[in-house]
Protein backbone atom coordinates (compact mmCIF):
# COMPACT_ATOMS: atom_id res chain seq x y z
CA UNK A 1 0.00 0.00 0.00
CA UNK A 2 1.37 3.41 -0.97
CA UNK A 3 0.23 6.51 0.85
CA UNK A 4 1.02 9.90 -0.71
CA UNK A 5 1.04 12.43 2.15
CA UNK A 6 0.47 16.10 1.65
CA UNK A 7 2.98 18.50 3.14
CA UNK A 8 2.07 19.35 6.73
CA UNK A 9 4.02 21.04 9.48
CA UNK A 10 3.16 20.25 13.09
CA UNK A 11 2.46 23.24 15.35
CA UNK A 12 5.96 23.15 16.91
CA UNK A 13 7.54 22.73 13.47
CA UNK A 14 5.71 25.77 12.12
CA UNK A 15 6.89 27.85 15.06
CA UNK A 16 10.50 26.76 14.50
CA UNK A 17 10.13 27.52 10.79
CA UNK A 18 8.82 31.03 11.54
CA UNK A 19 11.72 31.78 13.88
CA UNK A 20 14.37 30.35 11.57
CA UNK A 21 13.14 32.24 8.51
CA UNK A 22 12.66 35.49 10.46
CA UNK A 23 16.33 35.45 11.46
CA UNK A 24 17.78 34.10 8.20
CA UNK A 25 15.85 36.44 5.90
CA UNK A 26 16.50 39.54 8.03
CA UNK A 27 20.26 38.91 7.98
CA UNK A 28 20.16 38.15 4.27
CA UNK A 29 18.38 41.45 3.62
CA UNK A 30 20.83 43.38 5.82
CA UNK A 31 23.75 41.77 4.00
CA UNK A 32 22.48 42.83 0.55
CA UNK A 33 21.58 46.35 1.71
CA UNK A 34 25.04 46.83 3.25
CA UNK A 35 26.68 45.56 0.02
CA UNK A 36 24.47 47.63 -2.28
CA UNK A 37 24.90 50.93 -0.42
CA UNK A 38 28.34 50.21 1.12
CA UNK A 39 27.05 50.67 4.66
CA UNK A 40 29.46 49.66 7.40
CA UNK A 41 27.09 49.83 10.37
CA UNK A 42 25.48 46.44 9.81
CA UNK A 43 28.02 44.76 7.57
CA UNK A 44 28.56 41.09 8.39
CA UNK A 45 32.19 39.95 8.24
CA UNK A 46 34.65 37.70 10.04
CA UNK A 47 35.71 40.63 12.25
CA UNK A 48 32.23 42.08 12.69
CA UNK A 49 29.63 39.44 13.43
CA UNK A 50 29.06 39.50 17.21
CA UNK A 51 26.21 41.98 16.83
CA UNK A 52 24.23 39.40 14.83
CA UNK A 53 23.71 37.29 17.97
CA UNK A 54 22.39 40.31 19.87
CA UNK A 55 20.02 41.26 17.04
CA UNK A 56 18.80 37.66 16.67
CA UNK A 57 18.09 37.49 20.40
CA UNK A 58 16.17 40.78 20.37
CA UNK A 59 14.13 39.71 17.32
CA UNK A 60 13.13 36.39 18.88
CA UNK A 61 12.52 37.86 22.32
CA UNK A 62 10.36 40.79 21.25
CA UNK A 63 8.77 38.66 18.53
CA UNK A 64 7.59 36.30 21.27
CA UNK A 65 6.29 39.15 23.42
CA UNK A 66 4.38 40.71 20.51
CA UNK A 67 3.03 37.28 19.43
CA UNK A 68 4.87 36.87 16.14
CA UNK A 69 4.99 33.13 16.86
CA UNK A 70 1.38 32.70 17.89
CA UNK A 71 -0.01 30.68 14.97
CA UNK A 72 -3.44 32.29 15.21
CA UNK A 73 -1.83 35.74 14.98
CA UNK A 74 0.55 34.58 12.23
CA UNK A 75 -2.44 33.52 10.13
CA UNK A 76 -4.34 36.79 10.58
CA UNK A 77 -3.23 39.60 8.25
CA UNK A 78 -4.24 42.54 10.44
CA UNK A 79 -2.83 41.08 13.65
CA UNK A 80 0.48 40.03 12.14
CA UNK A 81 1.07 43.47 10.58
CA UNK A 82 0.59 45.02 14.02
CA UNK A 83 2.97 42.48 15.56
CA UNK A 84 5.59 43.07 12.84
CA UNK A 85 5.55 46.84 13.38
CA UNK A 86 5.80 46.50 17.17
CA UNK A 87 8.53 43.85 16.99
CA UNK A 88 10.64 45.70 14.40
CA UNK A 89 10.35 49.06 16.15
CA UNK A 90 11.12 47.73 19.62
CA UNK A 91 13.97 45.54 18.39
CA UNK A 92 15.71 48.39 16.56
CA UNK A 93 15.15 50.84 19.42
CA UNK A 94 16.56 48.51 22.09
CA UNK A 95 19.39 47.48 19.75
CA UNK A 96 20.40 51.13 19.31
CA UNK A 97 20.28 51.68 23.08
CA UNK A 98 22.77 48.89 23.83
CA UNK A 99 25.98 50.26 22.24
CA UNK A 100 28.26 48.11 24.38
CA UNK A 101 26.86 44.97 22.76
CA UNK A 102 26.35 46.47 19.31
CA UNK A 103 28.48 48.51 16.86
CA UNK A 104 28.95 52.23 17.51
CA UNK A 105 26.32 54.44 15.90
CA UNK A 106 27.34 55.49 12.36
CA UNK A 107 28.16 59.09 11.47
CA UNK A 108 25.78 58.79 8.53
CA UNK A 109 22.53 58.36 10.45
CA UNK A 110 20.69 57.42 7.24
CA UNK A 111 22.10 53.92 7.78
CA UNK A 112 19.87 53.56 10.85
CA UNK A 113 16.78 54.26 8.72
CA UNK A 114 17.86 51.66 6.16
CA UNK A 115 18.53 49.24 9.03
CA UNK A 116 14.99 49.67 10.34
CA UNK A 117 13.30 49.53 6.91
CA UNK A 118 15.25 46.39 5.94
CA UNK A 119 14.07 44.55 9.07
CA UNK A 120 10.47 45.79 8.83
CA UNK A 121 10.17 45.16 5.09
CA UNK A 122 11.72 41.69 5.23
CA UNK A 123 9.47 40.51 8.05
CA UNK A 124 6.42 41.92 6.29
CA UNK A 125 7.14 40.28 2.90
CA UNK A 126 8.10 36.92 4.41
CA UNK A 127 5.03 36.76 6.67
CA UNK A 128 2.72 37.62 3.76
CA UNK A 129 4.25 34.72 1.83
CA UNK A 130 3.76 32.49 4.88
CA UNK A 131 0.07 33.38 5.02
CA UNK A 132 -0.39 32.75 1.30
CA UNK A 133 1.44 29.43 1.03
CA UNK A 134 2.31 27.82 4.38
CA UNK A 135 -1.01 28.57 6.10
CA UNK A 136 -3.07 27.50 3.07
CA UNK A 137 -5.21 24.43 2.41
CA UNK A 138 -2.42 22.61 0.58
CA UNK A 139 -0.76 22.12 3.98
CA UNK A 140 -3.77 20.56 5.69
CA UNK A 141 -3.06 17.37 7.59
CA UNK A 142 -5.63 14.74 6.60
CA UNK A 143 -6.72 12.55 9.50
CA UNK A 144 -8.97 9.55 10.12
CA UNK A 145 -10.57 8.96 13.52
CA UNK A 146 -11.47 5.75 15.33
CA UNK A 147 -14.27 6.68 17.71
CA UNK A 148 -17.86 5.94 18.69
CA UNK A 149 -20.75 7.77 17.02
CA UNK A 150 -21.73 9.72 20.14
CA UNK A 151 -18.41 11.38 20.92
CA UNK A 152 -16.56 11.67 17.60
CA UNK A 153 -17.83 15.11 16.52
CA UNK A 154 -17.02 16.75 19.85
CA UNK A 155 -13.53 15.27 19.91
CA UNK A 156 -12.85 16.34 16.32
CA UNK A 157 -14.11 19.88 16.99
CA UNK A 158 -11.66 20.32 19.88
CA UNK A 159 -8.65 19.44 17.72
CA UNK A 160 -9.67 21.48 14.67
CA UNK A 161 -10.11 24.56 16.88
CA UNK A 162 -6.61 24.09 18.28
CA UNK A 163 -4.97 23.56 14.87
CA UNK A 164 -6.92 24.89 11.83
CA UNK A 165 -4.69 22.83 9.49
CA UNK A 166 -5.80 19.64 11.20
CA UNK A 167 -8.60 18.17 9.02
CA UNK A 168 -10.53 15.02 9.96
CA UNK A 169 -11.99 13.61 6.73
CA UNK A 170 -13.77 10.56 8.12
CA UNK A 171 -14.04 8.07 10.93
CA UNK A 172 -14.26 4.36 11.58
CA UNK A 173 -16.98 3.72 14.13
CA UNK A 174 -16.01 1.62 17.14
CA UNK A 175 -19.52 1.77 18.58
CA UNK A 176 -22.50 2.69 16.43
CA UNK A 177 -25.56 4.55 17.68
CA UNK A 178 -28.98 4.64 16.01
CA UNK A 179 -29.87 7.87 17.85
CA UNK A 180 -26.83 9.88 16.84
CA UNK A 181 -26.51 11.22 13.30
CA UNK A 182 -22.89 12.04 12.51
CA UNK A 183 -22.03 14.47 9.70
CA UNK A 184 -18.51 13.09 9.23
CA UNK A 185 -18.07 10.41 6.57
CA UNK A 186 -18.23 6.94 8.09
CA UNK A 187 -15.69 4.42 6.73
CA UNK A 188 -16.27 0.66 6.77
CA UNK A 189 -13.41 -1.62 7.73
CA UNK A 190 -13.38 -3.09 4.20
CA UNK A 191 -12.98 0.41 2.70
CA UNK A 192 -10.31 1.56 5.15
CA UNK A 193 -7.17 1.13 3.04
CA UNK A 194 -8.78 2.59 -0.08
CA UNK A 195 -10.08 5.60 1.86
CA UNK A 196 -6.63 6.26 3.36
CA UNK A 197 -4.97 6.10 -0.06
CA UNK A 198 -7.61 8.16 -1.93
CA UNK A 199 -7.70 10.93 0.70
CA UNK A 200 -3.94 11.04 1.47
CA UNK A 201 -4.56 10.24 5.13
CA UNK A 202 -1.33 10.76 7.05
CA UNK A 203 -2.52 10.02 10.58
CA UNK A 204 -5.06 7.84 12.37
CA UNK A 205 -6.26 8.94 15.81
CA UNK A 206 -7.64 6.31 18.18
CA UNK A 207 -10.27 8.06 20.27
CA UNK A 208 -12.31 5.28 21.85
CA UNK A 209 -12.09 5.26 25.64
CA UNK A 210 -12.49 1.53 26.18
CA UNK A 211 -9.93 -0.71 24.49
CA UNK A 212 -12.31 -3.69 24.58
CA UNK A 213 -14.57 -1.83 22.11
CA UNK A 214 -12.03 -2.38 19.30
CA UNK A 215 -12.42 -5.67 17.41
CA UNK A 216 -9.39 -7.88 16.69
CA UNK A 217 -9.92 -7.27 12.97
CA UNK A 218 -9.41 -3.51 13.52
CA UNK A 219 -6.24 -4.14 15.51
CA UNK A 220 -4.84 -6.23 12.67
CA UNK A 221 -5.66 -3.54 10.09
CA UNK A 222 -4.04 -0.86 12.24
CA UNK A 223 -0.89 -2.93 12.60
CA UNK A 224 -0.75 -3.36 8.81
CA UNK A 225 -1.21 0.39 8.26
CA UNK A 226 1.46 1.21 10.86
CA UNK A 227 3.93 -1.04 9.05
CA UNK A 228 3.12 0.86 5.83
CA UNK A 229 4.01 4.29 7.20
CA UNK A 230 0.68 5.59 8.51
CA UNK A 231 1.12 7.44 11.83
CA UNK A 232 -1.21 6.13 14.55
CA UNK A 233 -1.64 8.09 17.78
CA UNK A 234 -3.94 8.02 20.78
CA UNK A 235 -6.39 10.92 21.17
CA UNK A 236 -5.16 12.25 24.51
CA UNK A 237 -1.61 12.45 23.12
CA UNK A 238 -2.81 14.40 20.07
CA UNK A 239 -5.07 16.62 22.18
CA UNK A 240 -2.24 17.51 24.55
CA UNK A 241 0.22 18.37 21.76
CA UNK A 242 -2.37 20.51 19.92
CA UNK A 243 -4.02 22.34 22.82
CA UNK A 244 -1.26 22.40 25.48
CA UNK A 245 -3.72 21.16 28.08
CA UNK A 246 -4.70 17.76 29.51
CA UNK A 247 -7.98 16.15 28.38
CA UNK A 248 -9.37 15.45 31.84
CA UNK A 249 -12.95 15.41 30.55
CA UNK A 250 -11.93 12.66 28.14
CA UNK A 251 -9.86 10.57 30.55
CA UNK A 252 -12.57 10.57 33.24
CA UNK A 253 -11.14 8.70 36.27
CA UNK A 254 -7.94 7.43 34.62
CA UNK A 255 -5.80 9.68 36.77
CA UNK A 256 -2.85 7.30 36.63
CA UNK A 257 -2.29 8.38 32.99
CA UNK A 258 -0.95 11.72 34.18
CA UNK A 259 1.72 10.36 36.51
CA UNK A 260 4.53 11.00 36.98
CA UNK A 261 4.22 14.76 37.08
CA UNK A 262 7.21 16.85 36.05
CA UNK A 263 10.43 15.99 37.89
CA UNK A 264 10.93 19.73 38.37
CA UNK A 265 8.34 19.52 41.17
CA UNK A 266 10.89 17.54 43.24
CA UNK A 267 14.10 18.99 41.80
CA UNK A 268 15.86 20.88 44.63
CA UNK A 269 17.99 23.02 42.30
CA UNK A 270 14.92 24.03 40.30
CA UNK A 271 13.01 24.79 43.51
CA UNK A 272 15.81 26.97 44.92
CA UNK A 273 16.14 28.78 41.59
CA UNK A 274 12.41 29.44 41.43
CA UNK A 275 12.35 30.71 45.02
CA UNK A 276 15.24 33.09 44.29
CA UNK A 277 13.40 34.29 41.17
CA UNK A 278 10.20 34.80 43.22
CA UNK A 279 12.01 36.94 45.80
CA UNK A 280 13.80 39.09 43.21
CA UNK A 281 10.63 39.68 41.18
CA UNK A 282 8.61 40.43 44.34
CA UNK A 283 11.10 43.02 45.58
CA UNK A 284 11.11 44.72 42.16
CA UNK A 285 7.31 44.51 41.95
CA UNK A 286 6.76 46.02 45.40
CA UNK A 287 9.27 48.81 44.68
CA UNK A 288 7.35 49.63 41.48
CA UNK A 289 4.11 49.53 43.45
CA UNK A 290 5.42 52.01 46.01
CA UNK A 291 6.56 54.29 43.17
CA UNK A 292 3.04 54.50 41.67
CA UNK A 293 1.23 54.42 45.04
CA UNK A 294 0.40 58.18 45.07
CA UNK A 295 -1.33 57.83 41.68
CA UNK A 296 -3.23 54.76 42.91
CA UNK A 297 -4.36 56.54 46.08
CA UNK A 298 -5.65 59.46 44.03
CA UNK A 299 -7.40 57.17 41.52
CA UNK A 300 -8.93 55.15 44.33
CA UNK A 301 -10.19 58.30 46.07
CA UNK A 302 -11.86 59.53 42.88
CA UNK A 303 -12.98 56.28 41.24
CA UNK A 304 -13.34 53.68 44.01
CA UNK A 305 -14.41 55.58 47.14
CA UNK A 306 -13.24 53.17 49.82
CA UNK A 307 -10.19 51.28 51.09
CA UNK A 308 -7.53 50.68 48.45
CA UNK A 309 -6.29 47.37 49.82
CA UNK A 310 -8.37 44.34 50.74
CA UNK A 311 -7.79 40.70 51.70
CA UNK A 312 -9.61 37.55 50.71
CA UNK A 313 -9.28 33.91 51.71
CA UNK A 314 -7.81 31.60 49.04
CA UNK A 315 -6.73 27.96 48.88
CA UNK A 316 -2.98 27.38 48.64
CA UNK A 317 -0.55 24.48 48.41
CA UNK A 318 -1.79 21.20 49.95
CA UNK A 319 -5.25 22.74 50.35
CA UNK A 320 -4.19 25.15 53.13
CA UNK A 321 -6.02 28.49 53.20
CA UNK A 322 -4.25 31.85 53.28
CA UNK A 323 -5.14 35.55 53.01
CA UNK A 324 -4.43 37.06 49.61
CA UNK A 325 -3.72 40.80 49.20
CA UNK A 326 -5.16 42.81 46.31
CA UNK A 327 -5.96 46.36 45.35
CA UNK A 328 -9.74 46.67 45.47
CA UNK A 329 -11.36 46.86 42.03
CA UNK A 330 -15.04 46.36 42.98
CA UNK A 331 -17.59 48.31 44.94
CA UNK A 332 -17.31 47.85 48.70
CA UNK A 333 -20.49 45.73 49.03
CA UNK A 334 -19.77 43.62 45.94
CA UNK A 335 -20.79 40.32 47.59
CA UNK A 336 -23.77 41.41 49.63
CA UNK A 337 -25.79 38.59 48.01
CA UNK A 338 -23.09 35.92 48.29
CA UNK A 339 -19.97 34.89 46.41
CA UNK A 340 -20.25 34.64 42.61
CA UNK A 341 -17.74 34.27 39.79
CA UNK A 342 -16.36 37.57 38.50
CA UNK A 343 -17.13 38.14 34.81
CA UNK A 344 -15.38 40.07 32.04
CA UNK A 345 -17.87 42.95 32.14
CA UNK A 346 -18.84 42.67 35.78
CA UNK A 347 -21.08 45.56 36.84
CA UNK A 348 -19.56 45.44 40.33
CA UNK A 349 -16.19 46.58 38.98
CA UNK A 350 -15.60 50.33 39.37
CA UNK A 351 -14.19 52.45 36.49
CA UNK A 352 -10.83 52.77 38.25
CA UNK A 353 -11.02 49.09 39.20
CA UNK A 354 -11.41 48.20 35.52
CA UNK A 355 -8.14 50.00 34.80
CA UNK A 356 -6.45 48.16 37.67
CA UNK A 357 -7.61 44.81 36.29
CA UNK A 358 -6.76 45.51 32.66
CA UNK A 359 -3.24 46.61 33.59
CA UNK A 360 -2.89 43.83 36.22
CA UNK A 361 -1.91 46.47 38.78
CA UNK A 362 -4.58 45.09 41.15
CA UNK A 363 -2.32 42.01 41.57
CA UNK A 364 0.75 43.96 42.76
CA UNK A 365 0.07 43.46 46.53
CA UNK A 366 0.30 39.70 45.96
CA UNK A 367 4.06 40.13 45.85
CA UNK A 368 3.69 40.26 49.65
CA UNK A 369 2.13 36.77 49.53
CA UNK A 370 5.02 35.59 47.36
CA UNK A 371 7.61 36.93 49.84
CA UNK A 372 5.74 35.21 52.67
CA UNK A 373 5.85 31.92 50.73
CA UNK A 374 2.10 31.51 50.31
CA UNK A 375 2.41 31.94 46.54
CA UNK A 376 4.92 31.82 43.69
CA UNK A 377 5.22 34.08 40.66
CA UNK A 378 4.18 31.17 38.39
CA UNK A 379 1.56 28.56 39.22
CA UNK A 380 -2.21 27.90 39.14
CA UNK A 381 -4.23 30.92 40.28
CA UNK A 382 -5.46 30.47 43.87
CA UNK A 383 -9.22 30.04 44.08
CA UNK A 384 -11.62 30.83 46.92
CA UNK A 385 -12.60 27.93 49.23
CA UNK A 386 -16.30 28.20 48.38
CA UNK A 387 -15.59 27.85 44.65
CA UNK A 388 -13.03 25.07 45.20
CA UNK A 389 -15.68 23.07 47.02
CA UNK A 390 -18.29 23.64 44.30
CA UNK A 391 -15.95 22.84 41.43
CA UNK A 392 -14.30 19.80 43.07
CA UNK A 393 -17.72 18.15 43.52
CA UNK A 394 -18.40 18.07 39.78
CA UNK A 395 -14.92 18.19 38.23
CA UNK A 396 -12.35 15.39 38.46
CA UNK A 397 -8.80 16.19 39.53
CA UNK A 398 -9.54 19.80 40.57
CA UNK A 399 -7.77 19.39 43.91
CA UNK A 400 -4.63 18.35 41.99
CA UNK A 401 -3.95 22.04 41.36
CA UNK A 402 -2.92 22.28 45.01
CA UNK A 403 0.14 19.99 44.74
CA UNK A 404 2.24 23.10 43.96
CA UNK A 405 2.06 26.70 45.17
CA UNK A 406 -0.51 28.94 43.51
CA UNK A 407 0.91 31.69 41.32
CA UNK A 408 0.54 35.33 40.39
CA UNK A 409 0.44 34.23 36.76
CA UNK A 410 0.28 30.81 35.15
CA UNK A 411 -0.20 28.70 32.06
CA UNK A 412 -4.01 28.91 32.35
CA UNK A 413 -3.91 32.70 32.74
CA UNK A 414 -1.84 33.30 29.59
CA UNK A 415 -3.66 30.70 27.48
CA UNK A 416 -7.30 31.33 28.42
CA UNK A 417 -9.50 34.33 29.11
CA UNK A 418 -11.00 35.25 32.47
CA UNK A 419 -12.99 32.38 34.07
CA UNK A 420 -16.66 33.25 34.46
CA UNK A 421 -18.29 29.79 34.54
CA UNK A 422 -17.63 26.20 35.57
CA UNK A 423 -16.86 25.47 31.90
CA UNK A 424 -14.09 28.07 32.01
CA UNK A 425 -12.83 26.48 35.22
CA UNK A 426 -12.61 23.11 33.46
CA UNK A 427 -10.53 24.58 30.62
CA UNK A 428 -8.24 26.37 33.08
CA UNK A 429 -7.90 23.15 35.08
CA UNK A 430 -6.70 21.39 31.92
CA UNK A 431 -4.03 24.07 31.44
CA UNK A 432 -3.02 23.93 35.11
CA UNK A 433 -2.57 20.16 34.97
CA UNK A 434 -0.55 20.53 31.77
CA UNK A 435 1.76 22.95 33.62
CA UNK A 436 2.10 20.62 36.62
CA UNK A 437 2.89 17.70 34.30
CA UNK A 438 5.38 19.59 32.09
CA UNK A 439 6.72 22.13 34.59
CA UNK A 440 10.18 23.26 33.52
CA UNK A 441 12.42 26.29 33.19
CA UNK A 442 11.54 26.58 29.49
CA UNK A 443 7.79 26.56 30.22
CA UNK A 444 8.27 29.13 33.00
CA UNK A 445 10.13 31.46 30.61
CA UNK A 446 7.32 30.96 28.07
CA UNK A 447 4.75 31.99 30.70
CA UNK A 448 6.75 35.09 31.68
CA UNK A 449 6.96 36.20 28.03
CA UNK A 450 3.24 35.59 27.44
CA UNK A 451 2.43 37.48 30.66
CA UNK A 452 4.39 40.48 29.36
CA UNK A 453 2.31 40.27 26.16
CA UNK A 454 -0.89 40.23 28.22
CA UNK A 455 0.18 43.33 30.16
CA UNK A 456 1.46 45.24 27.11
CA UNK A 457 -1.68 44.50 25.10
CA UNK A 458 -3.86 45.42 28.11
CA UNK A 459 -5.67 42.06 28.14
CA UNK A 460 -6.08 41.71 31.88
CA UNK A 461 -9.52 41.30 33.36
Amino acid sequence: MTNHKKIHFEISERKILLRAFDIALVFLALYFVSKQFEFGYFRISIHNYYWTFVLAFYLLFFGSIFEMYNLQVAGNQFQIVKSIILTSTTTVLVYLLTPILTPSLPKNRLQILFFYVAILGTLFLWRMLYQKYLASQRFYKNVLFLADDRSVEGLVSELEKADPNYKVLGYLSTKESQRKKVLLEKVDIEQLEGFIQNHSISEIVIANKATDEMPVEVYDRLLFLLENGVVIREYSQVYESCTYRLPVQYAEKDFYKYFPFSRSNQNRLYQYGIRFFDIVVSVIGLAAGLFILPVLLLGNFIGNRGPLLYTQERVGKNGENFKIFKFRSMVTNAEANGAVFASANDSRVTPFGRFLRKSRIDEVPQFINILKGDMAVIGPRPERPVFVQQIAEIMPFYQTRHVIKPGLTGWAQVKHSYGETLEDSLIKLQYDLYYIKHRSLFLDINIVIKTLSTVLFFRGQ
